[in-house]
């Protein structure tokens, strides 16, 4: 997250909260949990409001949570009752500590030069065949928009950055529409991927 998107989200943390805290998220979910056994490890990477990491909590999952800007963490640890660790992807250290990431809309932030090295880092952080959701706004290149940056992905560009990185399984990939209310024209790529066993 560079730090104009820093900014954006120091100046704009209640607003985003408001947008995002009350959506559904269950049919994502559902891509996602059941391929975690009980009690499984997650690590909430890129946490924003907290939203996901207190429904993952109240499900019966141990959670650890992160988030780049010091404005959401601090939103996130109110709203999940957990510490939300200070931390940008570039520095994740963790070694196969974590049975599943939940990366939900997140990534997108990271430049496109350094989501190969991210992704290893993620890949690391996971036990063998461990489970990886992601999300990007569907399409391709860097952009920004409204003072903050995004990486762009399609089918395409998805094949390309996981033949770089050369760790992960597609287990499937998937197009929906934003779930916020009125923004159903925006279109999103969420992917689930599974973590090589000999990685």
């Amino acid at each position: 997250m560079n730090d104009e998107t820093l900014s954006y989200y120091r100046d704009q943390a209640e607003t985003f909260v408001l947008d995002t805290q009350a959506v559904d998220m269950a049919p994502l979910y559902a891509h996602f949990l059941p391929r975690l056994h009980a009690n499984a490890r997650i690590l909430d990477a890129g946490c924003g409001s907290g939203r996901d990491a207190r429904a993952f909590a109240e499900s019966g999952f141990q959670v650890t949570a992160f988030d780049a800007s010091p404005a959401m963490a601090a939103v996130a640890e109110a709203h999940s009752g957990a510490p939300v660790a200070v931390l940008r992807f570039q520095e994740i250290a963790w070694r196969e500590a974590f049975d599943g990431i939940w990366a939900c809309a997140s990534l997108l932030h990271v430049p496109t030069a350094e989501l190969p090295d991210v992704m290893r880092r993620l890949g690391r952080a996971l036990k063998p065949g461990g489970i990886l959701y992601a999300s990007f706004k569907y399409g391709r290149g860097e952009q920004v928009r409204n003072g903050r940056h995004f990486t762009d992905l399609d089918e395409a560009g998805l094949a390309d950055l996981l033949d770089q990185v050369g760790l992960f399984v597609e287990v499937e990939s998937w197009v929906t529409s934003d779930r916020r209310p009125g923004r159903e024209s925006e279109r999103w790529l969420n992917s689930v991927l599974r973590l090589e066993d000999d990685a």
